[in-house]
Order: structure tokens, then C-alpha cells, then sequence
């Protein structure tokens, strides 16, 4: 390991940066410097700037990627190597607002159906019955898992945060009869080595099948039974800003873009053109001709 590399890793770890950041960046970093074939600290803003346009053209990556890289880039230059440069020198690409995918309650149900596994049902199920990311429901440990209150408590989620969500009894008892099954220690859904757990790769493989085997073609993954489970709240009245504390969103404008793909939420609103002014008491008044257009013609 460089040293350059490994000063760029202590200043995340001092931040507290998630380790599928700090892996995210090291990544498209040491991209960046293959490329070219020399250190980043040989380099600069202009080849920052070359290296976005042959990821856009050549490389064909998407918008969220390639600001995944500035992001990356900025960090080892203002902050490791402390450029002076400020955050409007990295430009950043707009990323298009496209409305989540979401399932309706009949699709998630053939969804499940086709999930053979105690353990890959549980773990999707909770992304859809609890709202959980597949990263968080996949690290759960039995002791998250509060019966009492009905609650599952998540531990450093996205942005390293706390948060609680609802546990539904159908889940309860799902999780019961798994846990009589396997009774795991560590994690609750463990991974084929000691003390891991199992990879959120399998279980989106699983989700795969599961949609391809019945019948949906939407593409489906577990955030997909996120989304369906914030929307579906939606449709069921459940205030906004409720939900956004269980999907453990910061902001609340994260939270609303579902009521875009709510058509039973959207359909209850009026339109202004359906607001009829009241009509007036008494006959209905005309406009009266001018006596020159009347003259003009008689």
C-alpha cells in the first residue's frame, strides 16, 4: 500500500466514513491513477476533468458513478493532499430524477411465493414489511429484534444512524419459526463463515429469480420492496413525516418524491379547474355593443 493510499484511508477513518465508502473511493481513485499511470499527486484538475469525459463516453458510466469519483477525487485533493481548491472546481454531472419502481401488494405476495428458502424470505420480507435497506436487514443480530414493543431496532444505518421500525406480527411470526430452525448467535441471518453474515449479493440474486419465476417484469430488487413499503404506507394515510423516520431518511423531500407513485393518494386531489365559481343571482348579464359598431352596422 502506498502511502499516499494509506493516508487517504486515515483521513476517512478519522471522519467516520462507512467502509463501502472508504472502499467506494480507494476504488475509483486507484482507477484514476491507473488510467494515467501515475500517482494522483502528479496529477490535476485538468485530468480530473479529461478522466470524467472518457467515463461518460468511453466508459458509459452513469451519472450517480461518475460523481462517485468526483466525490472521491475531491476528497484525496482537498482534503489528503489540501489543494486549495474549492468544491465549484469539480463538477459534477446532473443526475436524472426517475420515479421509484414500486410493486403492488398482489405482485410482492407472488414475489414471496417464489422465495424457497426460511432465511432469503426473512431477510426480503423485512425490506419490504419493515422498510429496511438489504445492507441492514442482512446485518440484523436477534437482539435488534424487540417482541415487546414490536420494534426492530437498526444500528448504524446510511449516514451511521440509529433508528427504530415497525415489526408487523406476520413478521414476528415468520422470524420465530426461522429462529426455532437455525437458532443463529451472532448474526441473525449468519454468513457461511464464523461470525459473518450472509452477502447482500446472495439475497439480490434470490430477488432475481424469485421476480423471473413470477412473472413480473418490472426489474426488481430488495430496495424495490423499500420503495413499495414507504408508497404503500402512503396509500394507507400514514403521515409523511412518519415515514420518513422509519425509512431513516434526513431529509423530508426524500421522503415525498413517493407520493408520485401513489395513484390512489394522487387521485383524491381536486383539480382547480373542477372548483366551480358560483353562479351569480339574477339573469345573466350581455356585454353591450358600442353605439359606433351599432351605427356602423345599421
Amino acid at each position: 500500500m502506498t502511502p499516499l493510499r494509506r493516508r487517504m484511508i486515515e483521513d476517512m477513518l478519522v471522519r467516520n466514513f462507512s467502509p463501502t465508502t472508504q472502499r467506494s473511493y480507494v476504488h475509483y481513485v486507484a482507477e484514476f491513477a491507473r488510467h494515467y499511470n501515475a500517482s494522483p499527486d502528479r496529477l490535476g484538475l485538468e485530468h480530473v476533468r479529461a478522466y470524467q469525459v472518457y467515463l461518460a463516453e468511453q466508459r458509459q458510466l452513469s451519472a450517480p458513478s461518475i460523481n462517485t469519483f468526483v466525490s472521491a477525487v475531491q476528497f484525496l485533493y482537498t482534503v489528503t493532499l489540501e489543494m486549495p481548491w474549492g468544491k465549484n472546481r469539480f463538477v459534477r454531472m446532473k443526475v436524472p430524477e426517475k420515479l421509484p419502481v414500486v410493486l403492488s401488494r398482489e405482485e410482492v405476495e407472488r414475489l414471496f411465493h417464489y422465495v424457497g428458502f426460511l432465511a432469503h424470505r426473512a431477510v426480503l420480507m423485512l425490506c419490504y414489511g419493515s422498510g429496511l435497506r438489504i445492507s441492514e436487514a442482512v446485518s440484523l443480530k436477534p437482539g435488534h429484534i424487540d417482541s415487546a414493543r414490536m420494534l426492530i431496532r437498526v444500528e448504524q444505518g446510511k449516514g451511521a444512524k440509529d433508528r427504530y421500525t415497525v415489526l408487523s406480527a406476520h413478521m414476528l411470526n415468520l422470524l420465530r419459526r426461522y429462529w426455532k430452525a437455525r437458532r443463529p448467535v451472532d448474526y441473525l441471518f449468519p454468513g457461511v463463515a464464523a461470525g459473518t453474515h450472509i452477502s447482500a449479493g446472495a439475497i439480490q440474486e434470490v430477488c432475481r429469480d424469485a421476480c423471473r419465476m413470477a412473472g413480473i417484469e418490472k426489474r426488481v430488487t430488495p430496495h424495490t420492496l423499500r420503495h413499495s413499503f414507504a408508497t404503500h404506507l402512503l396509500e394507507n394515510g400514514t403521515d409523511t413525516r412518519a415515514i420518513q423516520v422509519l425509512l431513516g431518511h434526513s431529509r423530508i423531500d426524500t421522503t415525498a418524491r413517493y407520493t408520485a407513485v401513489t395513484p390512489g393518494l394522487l387521485s383524491t386531489i381536486a383539480s382547480p379547474l373542477d372548483a366551480k365559481p358560483k353562479a351569480a343571482p339574477g339573469k345573466t348579464l350581455r356585454p353591450k355593443r358600442k353605439k359606433a359598431a351599432a351605427a356602423k352596422a345599421s
